[in-house]
Protein backbone atom coordinates (compact mmCIF):
# COMPACT_ATOMS: atom_id res chain seq x y z
CA UNK A 1 0.00 0.00 0.00
CA UNK A 2 3.05 2.45 1.42
CA UNK A 3 4.49 1.56 -2.45
CA UNK A 4 1.70 2.66 -4.64
CA UNK A 5 0.90 5.52 -2.55
CA UNK A 6 4.66 6.77 -2.88
CA UNK A 7 4.49 5.36 -6.42
CA UNK A 8 1.23 7.68 -7.16
CA UNK A 9 2.80 10.41 -5.37
CA UNK A 10 5.61 10.48 -7.74
CA UNK A 11 3.66 10.36 -11.15
CA UNK A 12 1.80 12.82 -9.51
CA UNK A 13 4.71 15.26 -8.82
CA UNK A 14 6.67 14.32 -11.94
CA UNK A 15 3.16 16.06 -13.91
CA UNK A 16 3.19 19.09 -11.77
CA UNK A 17 6.71 19.11 -12.15
CA UNK A 18 6.31 19.58 -16.45
CA UNK A 19 4.33 21.86 -16.53
CA UNK A 20 0.58 20.00 -16.86
CA UNK A 21 -1.26 23.25 -16.48
CA UNK A 22 -3.11 24.79 -19.46
CA UNK A 23 -2.77 28.40 -20.03
CA UNK A 24 -5.33 30.82 -20.49
CA UNK A 25 -8.20 29.71 -23.59
CA UNK A 26 -8.69 32.95 -24.49
CA UNK A 27 -6.54 35.42 -25.36
CA UNK A 28 -7.72 39.74 -24.50
CA UNK A 29 -10.64 40.88 -22.65
CA UNK A 30 -14.09 41.13 -24.53
CA UNK A 31 -13.54 44.60 -25.90
CA UNK A 32 -10.03 43.65 -27.68
CA UNK A 33 -12.31 40.69 -29.11
CA UNK A 34 -14.61 42.89 -30.74
CA UNK A 35 -12.27 45.27 -31.96
CA UNK A 36 -10.52 44.49 -35.10
CA UNK A 37 -6.69 45.06 -33.66
CA UNK A 38 -4.61 42.06 -33.80
CA UNK A 39 -4.75 40.16 -30.40
CA UNK A 40 -1.83 40.47 -28.38
CA UNK A 41 0.90 37.73 -27.95
CA UNK A 42 0.70 35.02 -26.10
CA UNK A 43 2.25 35.50 -22.62
CA UNK A 44 5.30 32.82 -22.32
CA UNK A 45 6.34 31.55 -18.76
CA UNK A 46 9.91 30.38 -18.99
CA UNK A 47 10.40 27.75 -16.23
CA UNK A 48 13.46 29.05 -14.29
CA UNK A 49 16.06 26.26 -14.23
CA UNK A 50 17.05 26.18 -10.14
CA UNK A 51 20.95 24.90 -9.27
CA UNK A 52 20.90 21.78 -8.71
CA UNK A 53 21.81 19.96 -5.58
CA UNK A 54 23.93 17.71 -6.97
CA UNK A 55 25.32 15.92 -10.40
CA UNK A 56 27.20 13.02 -10.21
CA UNK A 57 27.03 9.09 -10.30
CA UNK A 58 23.87 7.10 -9.49
CA UNK A 59 23.62 3.65 -9.23
CA UNK A 60 21.19 1.05 -7.44
CA UNK A 61 21.01 -1.93 -4.62
CA UNK A 62 18.13 -4.87 -4.81
CA UNK A 63 17.23 -8.07 -3.53
CA UNK A 64 20.88 -8.68 -1.48
CA UNK A 65 19.85 -5.77 0.90
CA UNK A 66 15.91 -6.32 0.94
CA UNK A 67 14.60 -6.74 4.58
CA UNK A 68 17.90 -5.65 5.67
CA UNK A 69 17.59 -2.83 8.11
CA UNK A 70 18.14 1.19 6.69
CA UNK A 71 19.63 3.87 8.55
CA UNK A 72 16.47 4.88 9.26
CA UNK A 73 15.50 2.05 10.89
CA UNK A 74 13.06 0.30 8.68
CA UNK A 75 13.57 -2.82 6.46
CA UNK A 76 14.88 -1.91 2.92
CA UNK A 77 11.96 -2.48 0.32
CA UNK A 78 13.47 -2.46 -3.07
CA UNK A 79 9.75 -1.64 -4.62
CA UNK A 80 9.84 1.13 -2.37
CA UNK A 81 10.91 4.31 -3.93
CA UNK A 82 13.68 5.37 -1.70
CA UNK A 83 17.11 6.05 -1.62
CA UNK A 84 20.69 6.04 0.09
CA UNK A 85 22.61 9.24 0.18
CA UNK A 86 25.57 9.78 2.41
CA UNK A 87 24.05 13.59 3.76
CA UNK A 88 20.42 14.44 3.13
CA UNK A 89 18.55 14.09 6.09
CA UNK A 90 16.49 10.45 6.65
CA UNK A 91 13.14 11.41 5.33
CA UNK A 92 13.72 14.24 3.05
CA UNK A 93 12.58 13.52 -0.61
CA UNK A 94 14.93 13.81 -3.86
CA UNK A 95 13.76 14.00 -7.29
CA UNK A 96 16.52 12.23 -9.28
CA UNK A 97 16.50 12.91 -12.97
CA UNK A 98 18.63 10.75 -15.77
CA UNK A 99 20.28 12.80 -17.46
CA UNK A 100 21.11 10.71 -20.49
CA UNK A 101 16.72 10.12 -20.81
CA UNK A 102 15.06 12.97 -19.00
CA UNK A 103 13.61 10.57 -16.44
CA UNK A 104 12.34 11.38 -13.44
CA UNK A 105 11.36 10.52 -10.09
CA UNK A 106 10.99 11.47 -6.30
CA UNK A 107 12.12 8.95 -3.70
CA UNK A 108 12.92 9.23 0.02
CA UNK A 109 15.90 9.08 1.72
CA UNK A 110 16.16 6.56 4.21
CA UNK A 111 19.99 4.82 4.37
CA UNK A 112 23.17 5.79 4.24
CA UNK A 113 25.42 5.39 1.25
CA UNK A 114 26.74 4.38 -1.56
CA UNK A 115 29.64 3.12 0.02
CA UNK A 116 31.33 3.29 -3.67
CA UNK A 117 33.62 6.12 -3.95
CA UNK A 118 32.18 8.68 -6.81
CA UNK A 119 28.66 7.71 -6.78
CA UNK A 120 26.30 10.29 -5.05
CA UNK A 121 23.15 7.67 -4.55
CA UNK A 122 22.15 4.62 -4.29
CA UNK A 123 18.74 3.96 -5.87
CA UNK A 124 15.97 1.32 -4.81
CA UNK A 125 15.15 -1.36 -7.82
CA UNK A 126 11.84 0.19 -8.39
CA UNK A 127 13.25 3.87 -8.75
CA UNK A 128 15.96 2.28 -11.10
CA UNK A 129 13.35 0.99 -13.12
CA UNK A 130 11.19 4.27 -13.17
CA UNK A 131 14.91 5.61 -14.88
CA UNK A 132 15.60 3.30 -16.81
CA UNK A 133 18.85 2.74 -15.56
CA UNK A 134 18.34 -1.30 -14.41
CA UNK A 135 20.13 -2.46 -17.18
CA UNK A 136 23.27 -0.05 -17.15
CA UNK A 137 23.89 -0.57 -13.38
CA UNK A 138 24.96 3.45 -13.07
CA UNK A 139 23.79 6.39 -14.59
CA UNK A 140 24.51 10.12 -14.35
CA UNK A 141 21.75 12.11 -12.47
CA UNK A 142 20.66 15.23 -11.26
CA UNK A 143 19.18 15.47 -7.62
CA UNK A 144 16.99 18.18 -6.58
CA UNK A 145 15.57 18.41 -2.65
CA UNK A 146 11.73 18.62 -3.13
CA UNK A 147 10.60 21.29 -0.74
CA UNK A 148 8.52 20.01 2.06
CA UNK A 149 5.77 22.94 1.12
CA UNK A 150 5.14 21.25 -2.55
CA UNK A 151 4.97 17.65 -1.09
CA UNK A 152 2.07 19.17 1.35
CA UNK A 153 0.19 20.78 -1.73
CA UNK A 154 0.15 16.94 -3.40
CA UNK A 155 -0.97 14.64 -0.07
CA UNK A 156 -4.63 13.91 -1.10
CA UNK A 157 -7.37 15.02 1.74
CA UNK A 158 -8.97 12.57 3.59
CA UNK A 159 -11.88 12.76 5.44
Amino acid sequence: MRGRTAQGLAVLLSIVCLGAAQGPTSSGSKDSQNSRTTPAAPVVHKKAHAKPYQVGTASWYGSAFDGKTTASGEPFNMYDLTAAHPTLPLGSRVRVTNLRNGRTVVVRINDRGPVVEGRIIDLSYSAARVLDLKARGIQRVRLDVVPAETLARLQPITY
